[in-house]
């Protein structure tokens, strides 16, 4: 049965495991090796289960521990070519780990399909991932990007489950503490999405047959787990939640516990 475990997820670390104790996939590894072992073992997920390494792109929230990952374990990373030729040339994947370009192909790995889409970010290279579960489920990963392009709605289209960004409340960015070439930044095309741009999206996704979603990637700083929750439900009025939808916010570190899909 699928499953997936949102181990890490803010604008400080990262990482989501899909599969089940016996195997699975990580997609990025944004914190150090100790505290991603720990995640795994408090889910009761053996490291032994992760059977590759998904990375998105090269920001430190989603490889600061890849570096160690590969060394202790020699795991294959997939992801797109210069992200993977960056990473190998700043030193944060291990001689001893495979890489494998998603550029274009669908890769089956741990009894599951998986496939990666453009995302507009602010780095040399950015994706989000498709997965095609071994028991005919899909779901995405989707975040770290600053608006929905056309390639992006279509990877989403069809998938049962979306972990999808809800980075920041627009007011609370704007009148917050950060300088302004960050805020800039942030709100750019090839920024963050906000709350309000995500929940436009899980309506639109709804329409089209998704039911569950995982709202991700929060800033600690210009959002509240509770605010993004209000925004994307205040925006669904047409449905019922529980019943048309179900709707939860990533830890910033897990507790245990997945979601079955």
């Amino acid at each position: 049965m699928a499953r997936i475990y949102p181990l890490f997820s803010s604008s400080k670390g990262n990482s989501t495991f899909i599969g089940t104790e016996q195997g699975g996939i990580l997609i990025d590894c944004g914190v150090s090796f100790r505290r991603l072992s720990a995640a795994l073992e408090v889910n009761n997920i053996p490291l032994s289960a992760i059977q590759a390494v998904f990375i998105t792109h090269e920001h430190s929230d989603h490889i600061a521990g890849l570096a160690m990952l590969t060394k202790k374990t020699g795991l294959p990373v997939y992801g797109q070519k210069r992200t993977l030729q960056r990473l190998c040339d700043s030193g944060k994947i291990a001689p001893s780990s495979p890489l494998i370009d998603m550029t274009g192909k669908a890769i089956a790995c741990a009894g599951s399909e998986v496939t990666c889409f453009n995302t507009p970010h602010d780095t040399i290279q950015s994706c989000g991932y498709r997965i095609h579960t071994s028991d005919d489920k899909y779901c995405a990963i989707c975040t770290d990007l600053g608006h929905i392009t056309p390639e992006v709605d279509a990877a989403l289209t069809g998938c049962r489950l979306v972990l999808l960004e809800a980075n920041y409340d627009e007011n609370m960015l704007r009148t917050g503490p950060y300088p302004l070439y960050l805020k800039e930044r942030i709100l750019s095309p090839n920024g963050h999405l906000s709350n309000d741009n995500c929940a436009v999206q899980v309506g639109k996704l709804i329409e089209r047959g998704t039911t569950h979603f995982i709202l991700g990637h929060l800033s600690q700083d210009n959002n509240h787990p509770r605010l993004a929750d209000y925004t994307v439900q205040n925006s669904l009025t047409q449905y019922t939640r529980c019943k048309d939808y179900l709707l939860g916010v990533a830890p910033v570190e897990t507790n245990g516990g997945a979601v079955i899909f």
